[in-house]
């Protein structure tokens, strides 16, 4: 009789594969003592300059979505030595993105899907993501990432030294929580709609304590208790209403931040519904967001390009050998000499 009962739970689950815990994975590939010192240093500059403490401007640079050890790193390569000479002017941080977040259905990141044939090996996914942010780190060159997950940050967030919550999930509570734990200054990005209200009430969660479930070191089931983040702030990124970058928009968001006692700090997403998802376009947005603050617009700390080695974008095709190499497989971007002139232009402008 039990045996002929129907199932009660997992009806709809195919498989369940364990994981490796945090602290076995992490003791595979361990960050060293200097590259500790070195991430702590990087987030308190960020901290700086988010609080007005330091005049420089934020640069999240990089590719849409990383999908490829070699071309990330060729890219980080270049990126640090522009980081290098231009860091008296520009703080630039290199954007290193392993999760995509999908409307519908699609490629989600190279952690999830490494092989980006829906094979999902996800274990292998989070050893070449660490390994990329290690080597990046390596380069002294600060590495930013968008926080999806509610699991993958204690896998790979002590390399990240700045990290972003998408226009998707900036309302989602359980978000809001983890960034109220999370070591590294966040930025909010407005929601889909183009608003920025809902951010602002995000980053005022996120500032308070919040007691939530999650994973420790050895993958036990565990409720933390947080402290609250201090360092939230807010993404312009345009929306279905049109662009946000405009000066009034911005003018609005410092309002209402000061209005609800937060440090009005302001990041300029140059790419997104900013540009229409055209890579040609985040130039423009670059050019006014660096008019705007050399008019005195001290609120806009930094912005953020979507760029790769190659500009433009590819399709996903079955034979991965076929794809062009530094060429997006997601969103538009600007290619590398573009990046430098507009990167240069900056410098020149503050």
């Amino acid at each position: 009789m039990i045996g002929s009962m129907k199932r009660l739970n997992d009806i709809n689950i195919k498989e369940i594969t364990p994981l490796i815990s945090p602290k076995e994975f992490k003791a595979a590939q361990p960050l060293s003592e200097e590259g500790k010192f070195s991430i702590i240093g990087y987030r308190e500059e960020i901290n700086k300059i988010l609080k007005g403490e330091d005049d420089r401007m934020l640069a999240i640079v990089g590719p849409c979505s990383i999908y490829d050890k070699e071309s990330a790193l060729d890219y980080g390569r270049k990126l640090a030595k522009l980081h290098e000479e231009l860091k008296d002017k520009l703080y630039i941080v290199m954007r290193v993105y392993f999760e995509k977040p999908r409307t519908t259905i699609g490629w989600r990141g190279l952690i999830v899907d490494p092989e980006i044939d829906s094979s999902y090996r996800v274990e292998d996914g989070l050893k070449v993501a660490r390994d990329i942010l290690l080597e990046i780190n390596n380069m002294g060159l600060p590495a930013g990432t968008e926080i999806l997950d509610p699991i993958i940050p204690q896998y790979i967030s002590e390399l990240v030294s700045w990290a972003a919550i998408g226009a998707r999930t900036t309302e989602s509570q359980t978000h809001r929580e983890i960034t109220s734990g999370l070591s590294m200054p966040v930025g909010f990005k407005n929601s889909t709609d183009g608003s920025f209200e809902k951010a602002i009430n995000a980053i005022c969660s996120a500032r308070h304590s919040h007691s939530f479930i999650g994973i420790d070191g050895d993958g036990l089931t565990s409720v933390f208790k947080s402290r609250g983040n201090e360092m939230g702030h807010l993404i312009m990124r345009g929306g279905d209403r049109g662009p946000n970058y405009y000066e009034e928009f911005m003018e609005d968001a410092k309002e209402i931040m000061v209005s609800r006692d937060i440090s009005p700090a302001i990041i300029a997403d140059c790419s997104h519904a900013n540009s229409g998802k055209k890579a040609v376009r985040q130039e423009r947005v670059l050019n006014n967001i660096l008019d705007q603050r050399r008019r005195g617009m001290d609120s806009i700390k930094g912005f953020m390009l979507e760029s790769n080695l190659n500009e433009g974008n590819q399709p996903i095709c079955e034979d991965r050998s076929k794809l062009k190499y530094g060429v997006s497989i997601t969103d538009e971007c600007i290619g590398w000499e573009k990046t430098e002139e507009l990167l240069r232009r900056a410098y020149d402008v503050l």
